[in-house]
């Protein structure tokens, strides 16, 4: 067995603190660093004016749709988002849509059939919320699953 003891005196101790403060503040900045790349590299939601760019914006998510729209709906947003919706928010929150901020607007619903949905299911669809040519909720929708826009791994 091997024992080993040091001294600290109130200087060396204050440098250990001081250097393992720094390593900790040098690990956030990577790892921040790291979520704004993949920020980056989501798909953006602006400029979304025309069912071309609609149905491009779900391709770039990974899904094959019908390119016409099965449906269009106008929509307002509650004022405020009750108990019922904390789901619902914060499935759209994970996906970097904040609804919240679009309270008691009108936006516009278009849903997409899906035509590639990975297990091969039929009457899969895709919600986008549009407001001011800009996606500000989507979500996927099966027979037994509600999901965000992301193609569901596995």
């Amino acid at each position: 067995m091997f024992i080993w003891t040091a001294k600290l005196n109130k200087k060396k101790a204050a440098g250990v603190l001081a250097a393992a403060v720094v390593l900790c503040a040098a690990a956030a900045a990577v790892t921040l660093a790291g979520r704004q790349a993949q920020a980056s590299a989501m798909v953006s939601p602006k400029g979304i004016r025309s069912e071309e760019d609609r149905v491009a914006y779900l391709q770039e998510w990974g899904w094959q749709v019908n390119p016409q729209a099965a449906l269009v709906e106008e929509l307002e947003l509650p004022e405020e988002f009750g108990e019922t919706y904390s789901q619902y928010l914060a499935l759209q929150t994970g996906q970097g849509f904040d609804l919240e901020k679009h309270a008691g607007k009108r936006v516009r619903r278009y849903t997409y059939e899906i035509l590639n949905y990975p297990t091969g299911e039929t009457g899969v669809v895709a919600h986008l919320l549009v407001r001011k040519n800009t996606v500000i909720g989507g979500e996927v929708i099966g027979g037994s699953f509600l999901h965000g826009l992301a193609i569901p791994e596995g």
